[in-house]
């Protein structure tokens, strides 16, 4: 298939222009871009489902096309019937998370289930070349690992776009950019396609840093008296006028504004649960006996497979919905923000830049550069929401949620329908991020990003904390599939506390067992809870104590004597913390066994 000076626009904006592409039989591309820019538009031009404005597309005679649509289309009937009669069908249905729905009628569906079907369907249909947006939306980890095996393996050529940095660091061989109206290829995959815009960024810095020195040169020519003045050539007076007032193209992106000035003060007391349980109308419960409490500068997953209740219990911990069993207590001082997957409801009628101020006051030169930092342009700040794309409103619908400045942020699959810029950007942001965290996400590249520690719901009522977050969740799971024998290898081979050691019997840190149950008797949930709070502020005292001697020790320089003095103590600290966390591990196990004996 060949892309010949292709051009595609939307109202009041071109997307993109003079694109050009050969697709050959084996080719595995991917398609990344800022939301909006056109990559769905691509996509569905290259399908044949869309014509372009201009240029034109070749396509090679016979070739079969199977194509997942950002929003598809289902025939009415049942799940089963919409894929296929044949034995791959429920297969893959199965391996998508939908073998118990196969017989469910289509139009009963949620948005997720229908584009999983969708997925299945596309997958099981004989095709030369297969097209996907967004296919990892609404997987949980373990469907999206299958994905990423069968494209591996898939022998036609292969057209992608998706977030998940994984699958394209896996899957594809050559990226192309979607960048303000302009494509650029990178061939070599993913890691290829950072380097090259890295290098692109570098040099547009580097132009615009020249463009400034020529114009400070040329702004002072042009001021040398009146008299001077006019003996300039018209050519070069148009040629300093055009470096004054012109720029060169700036860095491909911009960044998340710093909004972590003004977020409030959060107290030690955060969002408390306790024997927490839940089910919907009298039906088996999803959950039971969930104890959690809140650091206030937690940074927590949710993770486990689709229809467990990881939403549920974000929307418990926020307060929207109450619990069947336990009980939820906020603190005083909490403010919250939650991004779900529904998002906002957007006036489709009201201006973009209007959204932000939220009609209470006139938009200000403040807010149209808040916009800017989040990649609306002018043109799009005074457009309506209606003309955003579905990843461009989300985009909107998350600078809504930050710009209100909450100091507990609750994050519900925040990765479907966002680009990876914005992914990458949002993460940053959240390093420095002065507040309480917890994400419900099947990202993996986002939770190893952003989460210290894991909750488990794996959809038999127990729900568990893991330390270690997303890889150590993994490393647990990985070393279950594989044995005992390769389990005890994992937990004991590299002297590593893992989430093993904290959650399997018998596995605890060694010298950990006297300080988890030396006390004689077993010890209640609440005492447990008590115990690992006072664990939290001692390892919050220490983590300020070693700050600060490493502040000191590179204020030393070379003070040798200062250096021995400070580098003791450091050591000293750095010691004291390892054995709090080894305390905390020990009490976390504790209190995970405690839970499975009641």
């Amino acid at each position: 298939m060949d892309l010949d000076g292709v051009a595609m626009s939307r109202p009041g904006k071109a997307l993109f222009g003079d694109l050009s592409l050969t697709l050959s039989s084996g080719d595995r591309l991917g398609i990344v871009g800022l939301n909006g820019c056109g990559k769905s538009t691509l996509l569905r031009v290259l399908t044949g489902a869309a014509e372009p404005e201009s240029g034109n597309v070749r396509r090679g005679r016979g070739v079969r096309v199977a194509a997942l649509d950002q929003v598809p289309v289902l025939p009415s009937g049942l799940v089963l019937e919409a894929v296929g009669d044949g034995w791959e069908a429920a297969a893959v249905l199965d391996r998508l998370g939908m073998g118990g729905l196969t017989d469910a009628e289509v139009d009963t569906l949620s948005g997720g289930q229908a584009k999983r079907v969708a997925l299945a369907r596309t997958l099981v249909t004989e095709s030369d070349l297969l097209v996907l947006d967004e296919p990892t939306n609404h997987l949980d980890i373990d469907g999206i690992a299958w994905l990423e095996d069968r494209l591996a393996e898939y022998r036609g050529g292969l057209v992608l776009v998706t977030h998940d940095r994984h699958v394209l660091d896996r899957v594809t061989t050559r990226i192309l950019e979607l960048d303000r109206g302009k494509g650029y290829l990178h061939e070599g995959g993913y890691a290829a396609y950072l380097e090259g815009r890295a290098l692109r960024d570098e040099q547009a810095a580097g132009a615009e840093s020249t463009r400034r020195n020529l114009a400070r040169k040329e702004l002072a020519w042009l001021r040398r008296g009146a008299p001077a003045r006019t003996r300039k050539p018209k050519a070069r007076i148009e040629s300093a006028t055009a470096l004054v007032e012109g720029r060169a193209e700036a860095p491909a992106r911009a960044g998340i504004p710093d909004l972590h000035l003004g977020t409030p003060r959060l107290g030690d007391r955060v969002i408390e649960l306790e024997g927490v349980g839940h089910c919907f109308d009298d039906g088996p419960l999803l959950f039971e006996g969930v104890d959690l409490a809140l650091d206030n500068r937690e940074r927590l997953g949710i993770v486990g497979a689709n229809g467990t209740g990881k939403s549920t219990l974000l929307d418990i911990t926020a307060g929207r919905r109450v619990p069947t069993q336990g009980r939820v207590e906020t603190g005083p001082s909490v403010r919250l923000g939650y991004y779900d997957q529904l998002g906002f409801t957007l006036d489709l009628d009201q201006r973009v830049r209007d959204a932000v101020t939220g009609g209470v006051r006139v938009p200000d030169w403040r807010d149209a550069a808040l916009l800017e930092q989040f990649w609306f342009n002018d043109d799009a700040q005074w457009g309506p929401i209606r003309l955003l794309s579905g990843g461009e409103r989300r985009r909107l619908q998350l600078l809504l949620t930050l710009v209100a400045q909450p100091n507990v942020l609750l994050l519900d699959e925040p990765t479907n329908d966002l680009d990876i810029d914005t992914l990458r950007v949002l993460e940053e942001f959240l390093d420095d991020w002065p507040g309480a965290l917890v994400v419900v996400s099947h990202d993996r590249a986002f939770l190893e990003r952003t989460v210290t520690d894991v909750v488990v719901v794996d959809g038999t009522g127990r729900v568990g904390r893991r330390p270690g977050g997303y890889a150590a969740w993994e490393d647990e799971r990985r070393a279950a599939r594989q044995g005992p024998r390769a389990r005890a290898a994992s937990v004991g081979g590299a002297g590593r506390v893992t989430a093993d050691r904290a959650s399997e019997p018998g596995t605890r840190p060694e010298g950990a067992a006297a300080t988890a149950t030396g006390t004689g008797g077993e010890r209640s949930a609440s005492t447990l809870r008590h115990l690992m709070k006072q664990v939290d502020k001692e390892l919050a005292a220490l983590s300020r104590r070693h700050d600060v001697l490493e502040t000191e020790l590179t204020a030393a320089g070379t003070d040798h004597e200062a250096l021995r003095r400070i580098g003791a103590k450091l050591a000293v600290v750095s010691a004291s913390v390892a054995a709090a966390e080894e305390r905390w591990l020990a009490l976390a196990e504790e209190a995970e066994s405690s839970r499975g004996t009641r």
